[in-house]
């Protein structure tokens, strides 16, 4: 099952004779994406004996984002110590190899051979890897400027978070790659570790700005501009400042070398597209179901790819999930990845995104993110007009976290019917829709 077999000479669209060698084989499952969701999902299916696990990840070290991420918050060693990022993801990568997962570093896979094989690039030369199973774990990035349409030249000195934390781990706090003066626009928690990264190494943040009309605590004396678009990104040669728009309709400049946006999280699809792969509209994830599976049988999904900006552990138990339907797969390879029967899940009103995008047989919840602030909210769930649930939540949603609904949500559910609809009604002094 595991033989390396030398075909010869690459050719096709990666190159023509003399290339590099392309190689053959064969895997049990092959994990795209060493982050948080893919090493959770390598560790457990390699503990439980599914074989040969490989693990891909295009970067030159494995951990994902969290390898950038230097303040505590994610959860603790065995000893009870906090950990950081680089902690956390270290600890994964260890968990990982120790149960027996390859993980390789530095292998991009670059298109699809098969229903469950991959072309694969790396420094060694070309391969192609077939599998009994696909996991997509790939993670989700910041949407850069160029995506974000803002207006203005293209001065140096602007960042997303990422780019921000590579920087400082490679250059350190040096002023010809950080700049002075920050300002920091987007209004998720990742906004903080921005401004606790520029802090760090000793750049001032002059702001945070947001289009919401709140923002996340925790920024301590940065003044927060919320209901505030950035209009247009001033500067020749280094970035001078930022232009704004307030709530009021008054425009002001807020001057700063160095410019970093944050959040708006996309997914990194690539994989997902090329193999035809129904796409969320809301996250632009692969469409999954409850149990991480997608259209395409033996290929399954999970962590940021499905929707990106959640903590690292969330990304990890959705890794360990879908590493037991993929076990649960490897023992009936016959059975369909989806179960006949299974319906949409739709999100509606003030609601982002609800996912998993599929309803089956199997009992999940469903993680549901709404477009902005909603005090008490009651949510409802429908299918073909008759209410399936309807409840008011104490608490109040945030458009920077999910909230997680129980499998008795979907309770009712018809497999035959029509879509699941989850919708949100704002509540009031006088009552929901008041």
């Amino acid at each position: 099952m595991n033989r390396t077999e030398d075909e010869g000479t690459a050719g096709g669209p990666h190159g023509g004779p003399g290339a590099g060698r392309s190689v053959n084989r064969a895997v049990d499952v092959l994990v795209v994406g060493a982050g948080p969701a893919g090493l959770a999902a390598a560790a457990r299916l390699a503990a439980a004996g599914a074989g040969r696990v490989e693990v891909l990840e295009r970067e030159p070290d494995a951990g994902g984002v969290p390898r950038h991420c230097a303040r505590p918050g994610f959860g603790a060693d065995a000893r009870g110590r906090p950990l950081d990022g680089p902690g956390y993801a270290r600890r994964a990568v260890r968990e990982a190899l120790r149960a027996g997962a390859v993980v390789r570093t530095g292998v991009s896979a670059t298109g699809w051979a098969g229903p469950l094989a991959l072309d694969v690039t790396s420094p060694a030369g070309l391969e192609r890897i077939a599998a009994r199973a696909v996991v997509l774990a790939t993670g989700a990035r910041e949407r850069p400027r160029s995506a974000r349409l803002v207006p203005g030249t293209r001065p140096a000195g602007v960042l997303t978070t990422g780019e921000l934390q590579r920087t400082v781990a490679l250059f350190g706090s040096r002023r010809e790659h950080l700049g002075r003066r920050a300002v920091v626009v987007g209004g998720e928690p990742v906004a903080r570790s921005a401004v606790r990264t520029l802090r760090s190494a000793g750049v001032e943040v002059a702001a945070v700005v947001t289009e919401l009309p709140s923002a996340p605590t925790g920024f301590g004396a940065v003044p927060v501009l919320t209901g505030t678009v950035v209009t247009e990104l001033l500067g020749r040669g280094r970035a001078t400042g930022v232009a704004v728009r307030g709530r009021d309709g008054r425009a002001s400049v807020l001057r700063c070398d160095t410019v970093v946006l944050t959040g708006d999280w996309i997914p990194d699809h690539e994989l997902a597209r090329a193999r035809g792969l129904p796409l969320a509209p809301g996250t632009r994830g692969p469409v999954t179901d409850g149990a991480f599976r997608t259209a395409v049988p033996g290929v399954f999904a999970a962590g940021g790819l499905l929707h990106g900006g959640e903590p690292a552990p969330v990304a990890a138990a959705e890794g360990r999930a879908a590493a037991d339907a993929v076990l649960g797969h490897l023992r009936r390879p016959g059975d369909p990845s989806r179960p006949a029967g299974t319906v949409p899940v739709t999100a509606a009103g003030p609601l982002r995104w609800v996912t998993p995008g599929l309803l089956g047989p199997e009992a999940a919840p469903l993680l549901v993110r709404p477009e902005r602030r909603l005090v008490r909210p009651v949510l409802t769930v429908a299918q073909d007009g008759v209410r399936l649930r309807r409840e008011r939540l104490r608490g109040t949603l945030v458009p920077w976290r999910s909230v997680r609904l129980g499998p008795d949500w979907t309770r009712g559910a018809d497999p035959a019917g029509g879509p699941v609809t989850v919708g949100a009604e704002e509540w009031s002094s006088g009552g929901p829709g008041a």
